[in-house]
């Protein structure tokens, strides 16, 4: 008898550990598609922007604006609607955002003139911000400690794949139909994330007031600084340009000043005043400037300098994505082991040679000439990312996961929009489709490598270990 009930204890354990497992599963898988939509419909724009000028009717430094008012609205919301997501739910902000993004979606199916598309995107921005908001905060509570640096591996592999799949979707798609259909790609991934959405985790929301006041200072503050440089880029007057970024620039004096005295500040500036933690915001956003500033430009330099159709750009693009879909996870997985700092340090040096290489490209490339290098590139900034990504969100305390969070989607949109602002300056300039662009993202790229290096400084590292060490899950994080 009693083998008997313990017996059926085990079966009864065995079965609730079944359907955890199975609500784990089933909520990585959801975060998994949400993330994706994002991605994929963030990026297949970037090999059609010469095909949407053109139909348009718009200069190809103005067809840039489908991506940076996209980048913009992004960076402006993700850190008030990550405070958000910890007062109403993190479920919740998630599945609302996931609905936002996939009714915008199709109505970009119907933009016929560039006011509308940007109006549009402007909605799917504030959507995606919403999911990605939320979306680490969330792997935080799927994954153990132990296996943090891994989860976050993974979501880099979503996230590489979504990026493959864009440009490689991109050129397809423009082979035989419009545009518009490049947009609707990403409703499906909707449907099938909101379909799981029941299985994601949900934490109790934190009944604390909502400093209203900060997050409307931190979207003004990122709006006002982008958009100045965007005015600028877009030839407005230089005065008013200088005036609007002067007034960003004085905001974000008083929005630091204001968090500084809030216990938990929209801006995470109790996050960025630990130097380990500073260094890798500092590294993440050159380093998506980087590739940003690349990833933009090189489809008007094959197609204009080379003479290369979109879907053939598509595919020469595709191997970026594709190298990280294996690097991140590796790269992941080795974080839970070895310093960040050495293996973005790592990771950097392999990316300053391959973007050296896309510089000085033969004169008349073929496409294992420009795959080869774009995939070196891949490798290179794929180890970097996971390591930096899990210093960040796995040295946060549990209750600021959500701002850590914020923070890392924050620097990733901050340096694309800056990025993406970079390269629309050099195509106004008639330098976005040579190898100025490429040489840039090398510069900025060496910066990263210096700032992930400088980790592993000893002193650098002992004013960060009272806080880190209390926090700390697995393994050398710096």
């Amino acid at each position: 008898m009693l083998f008997g009930v313990a017996s059926a204890a085990v079966r009864v354990k065995g079965m609730a550990m079944d359907r955890d497992r199975i609500k784990t599963i089933a909520g990585i898988a959801s975060i998994s598609f949400g993330t994706a939509l994002v991605i994929l419909d963030g990026g297949i724009a970037n090999v059609a922007l010469p095909t949407i000028a053109r139909d348009l009717g718009v200069d190809s430094s103005a067809a840039v604006l489908i991506i940076t008012v996209y980048q913009l609205i992004l960076v402006m919301t993700l850190l008030p609607l990550s405070a958000i997501g910890d007062r109403i739910g993190l479920r919740r902000l998630y599945q609302y955002g996931q609905i936002l993004f996939a009714a915008a979606s199709l109505l970009a199916f119907f933009a016929n003139t560039l006011p509308f598309l940007l109006v549009v995107r402007a909605f799917q921005a504030l959507g995606a911000a919403a999911v990605l908001s939320v979306t680490s905060a969330m792997l935080r509570t799927l994954y153990s400690p132990e296996k943090l640096g891994r989860g976050l591996g993974f979501n880099s592999v979503v996230v590489s794949s979504a990026g493959a799949l864009a440009p490689t979707a991109g050129g397809f798609l423009l082979s035989f139909a419009n545009w518009p259909w490049l947009f609707a790609a990403a409703v499906p991934f909707a449907l099938a994330s909101l379909a799981l959405g029941a299985f994601l985790p949900n934490p109790p929301p934190r009944n604390e007031p909502y400093d209203f006041a900060g997050a409307l200072l931190c979207a003004a503050t990122f709006g006002l600084l982008i958009g100045g440089l965007e005015s600028a880029v877009h030839g407005s007057s230089p005065l008013v340009s200088a005036f609007v970024t002067a007034i960003g620039v004085g905001l974000a004096v008083v929005l630091v000043r204001n968090q500084k005295r809030e216990p938990r500040p929209v801006l995470p500036v109790d996050l960025l005043a630990r130097p380990v933690l500073a260094l890798s915001a500092i590294g993440g956003f050159t380093v998506f400037i980087a590739s940003m500033t690349l990833l933009v430009s090189l489809p008007f330099r094959l197609e204009h300098s080379y003479g290369f159709t979109p879907s053939q750009v598509g595919a020469m693009m595709a191997p970026w994505p594709l190298t990280t879909l294996f690097v991140a996870p590796l790269a992941g997985t080795l974080s839970d082991r070895y310093p960040a700092g050495l293996l973005g340090g790592i990771g950097m040096g392999v990316g300053i040679v391959a973007l050296l290489l896309i510089a000085f490209m033969p004169a008349a490339p073929t496409y294992f000439d420009v795959a080869w290098r774009m995939s070196l590139c891949g490798a290179g900034f794929g180890m970097f990312m996971s390591p930096n990504a899990r210093l960040i969100i796995g040295s946060a305390p549990s209750e600021r996961a959500a701002a850590a969070g914020g923070l890392i989607s924050t620097i990733r949109l901050c340096g694309q929009t800056m990025g993406a602002t970079l390269v629309a300056a050099l195509l106004a300039l008639g330098l976005g489709g040579g190898s100025i662009p490429a040489l840039i993202a090398c510069g900025l790229a060496l910066v990263a490598g210096l700032c992930s290096v400088a980790r592993l400084n000893p002193g650098i590292r002992s004013l960060d270990t009272r806080e880190v060490d209390a926090v700390r899950p697995v393994g050398p994080l710096n």
